[in-house]
């Protein structure tokens, strides 16, 4: 299963647009995007396991506390570690946004 497929899979029962890089359409939505991939397993001189990291950002104009509360619960069912969070607002937007960094293992098939 593809790193996109799996996250839109996992957040897909929060029931709100969930989008790989940018939506700025809907109130509350959420854009994710894989900022580095790394070798995180080697033997015999070949890659055996990667670790995906990416951002997934969460934007409302609203309180959005529970959602991000359920955003973490489910990554973390799903396998991710979450790696760091912090939070802003885009007055350009008019939303609040929180930032949340994950990683995830997957072996090389």
């Amino acid at each position: 299963m593809s790193i996109n497929k799996l996250i839109k899979d996992t957040l897909e029962p929060l029931g709100i647009p969930v989008d790989k890089i940018e939506n700025s359409i809907a109130d509350t939505y959420i854009v994710y995007t894989e900022y580095n991939r790394a070798s995180m397993l080697n033997a015999d001189d070949e890659e055996k396991a990667t670790k995906v990291f990416l951002q997934v950002d969460v934007f409302s104009k609203g309180n959005y506390e529970q959602l991000v509360i359920d955003v973490k619960r489910l990554m973390k069912e799903a396998g991710f570690g979450r790696m760091f969070e912090s939070e802003t607002y885009e007055v350009e937007m008019k939303k609040f946004r929180k930032i949340i960094r994950f990683s995830y293992a997957t072996d090389i098939e």
